[in-house]
């Protein structure tokens, strides 16, 4: 059977027409792809130290909780990631002290405004002697996002780290995620 023919029957078993059910699944399509991107441009704009940039992806009241630090605010977050991206920058070079590589993009659309997702993170440190291991740490972002006025955004955020020191807080998205409060 053809995807177009999957889409018919779709339509008939939710008695719905084919030009809604056609839109309700492009629009899916369209949320999930503008959530996957909004964290795909975090790491882009955290690795090459575009902190203004970064601050917009967040929601003016934005929670993150990033190891044992937390922030509460766009402008807080800002600071707070900009300061470990000094701390990580220490030949300063003022781009890429690390980069961050993230898959497994499992995001649940709890409806039209609110989604939860979660997402794997390897990490490497690129400025590490040729010998050493360049891994920095392996985890999971956890997230809520929020749409307002029509853009997607991080609402509230938190680092799983699961190598070197386990520290998950569990949950799947829209089944009982962990979030920072």
């Amino acid at each position: 059977m053809e995807f177009a023919d999957w889409i018919k029957v779709a339509a008939l078993l939710n008695d719905l027409p084919l030009e809604a059910t056609l839109n309700t699944d492009l629009n899916r399509l369209l949320t999930l792809e503008a959530i996957r991107n909004l964290r795909l441009r975090y790491c882009h704009h955290l690795d090459a130290n575009r902190m203004d940039a970064l601050a917009q992806l967040f929601t003016d009241d934005a929670i993150c909780q990033v190891d044992r630090a937390g922030w509460r605010g766009r402008d807080a977050i800002a600071q707070g990631l900009s300061e470990a991206f000094s701390a990580f920058d220490q030949q300063q070079r003022g781009a890429y002290p690390f980069l961050h590589a993230v898959s497994n993009h499992w995001i649940e659309i709890l409806d039209e405004d609110r989604a939860e997702g979660r997402c794997y993170l390897i990490d490497f440190a690129t400025q590490r002697a040729p010998g050493q291991n360049p891994l920095l740490l392996v985890g999971l972002y956890a997230d809520e996002y929020r749409r307002v006025d029509g853009q997607w955004l991080i609402s509230r955020t938190r680092l799983d780290v699961v190598w070197p020191e386990p520290d998950v807080g569990g949950g799947d998205p829209g089944n009982g995620l962990v979030l920072p409060s």
